[in-house]
């Protein structure tokens, strides 16, 4: 239980299995002795084109709370705290004087977030969630994105070294986004999104989103295409729009290094 790691998805808290799963039976059941559903077969280790025996299922738990949002809301809203967490490393554990057992840490509270109006600081370790035990920074993702927008969540913290309690209600994720031209004027016509948890490219790549490109604009007689992906610009990586705009505000050219696909490119906009 609670694989993760795997780079598959951006929520990930798998089941580990060695029941025969192959090519095509992704979206298939996972069943026990009893029939029951336990999990939704979703990716196998396969570093040879075949199956060696090793694969992973949703647990069914996590897809019943996405069905009820898709039948709710027609699709699945995944809540957020307006956070960015790492994991609980050793180094960490001692500058904060702590044991290392577990936790995420609080790297960044974003302004007028659900976090922020809560009471959450940069620093905070949080130690469980809803009495959900929180092992590491993905544990912490997974337990946020899979309750409902508006629902209320109590977090076990510590701060200081001290223990607190600290309840907020989930806000809902809206990735941020930003216009190419109020960016630069080579950007012109191009839209930006930043690569949110709800995108396909959560926890794969780090970068942020070409989301449009007008036709003839001068971001198109640049090169850029729609679901490129902006990794780097003037050769500092880049996570975010306001990172993109931070960076292209002072210069006159714009080097940029995209991934189109499976694909690295570089694009030179003077």
């Amino acid at each position: 239980m609670g694989r993760s790691g795997l780079g598959i998805q951006g929520y990930e808290d798998f089941i580990q299995t060695d029941a025969s799963i192959n090519p095509g039976n992704s979206g298939g059941a996972l069943v026990n002795l009893r029939g029951e559903l336990v999990g939704v077969n979703t990716a196998i280790i396969a570093p040879g084109g075949g199956n060696v025996g090793i694969g992973f299922a949703i647990p069914s738990n996590m897809v019943s709370r996405l069905m009820n949002q898709i039948i709710s809301h027609g699709s699945v809203r995944r809540g957020q705290l307006g956070v960015s967490v790492q994991d609980l490393t050793p180094d960490l554990a001692r500058a904060f004087n702590i044991p290392a057992n577990q936790g995420a840490v609080i790297a960044q509270v974003s302004p007028r977030s659900a976090a922020a109006r809560a009471g959450l600081r940069e620093g905070d370790v949080v130690l469980s969630v809803n009495n959900r035990s929180i092992r590491d920074g993905g544990a912490l993702r997974n337990a946020i994105g899979l309750l409902e927008v508006g629902e209320s969540v109590r977090l076990e913290i510590l701060r200081d070294g001290k223990p607190q309690t600290i309840d907020a209600k989930v806000g809902e994720y809206v990735p941020a986004k930003a216009d190419g031209e109020a960016i630069h004027p080579r950007l012109a016509g191009a839209a930006f999104e930043d690569i949110g948890p709800n995108s396909p490219l959560a926890g794969k790549i780090q970068g942020i989103l070409v989301a449009g490109v007008e036709s003839g604009s001068p971001a198109a007689r640049a090169g850029l295409r729609k679901n490129d992906v902006i990794v780097a610009i003037n050769r500092q990586r880049i996570a975010s729009t306001a990172e993109l705009q931070q960076l292209a505000a002072d210069s006159d050219s714009l080097l940029l290094n995209l991934l189109r696909g499976r694909e690295e490119l570089l694009l030179v906009l003077r």
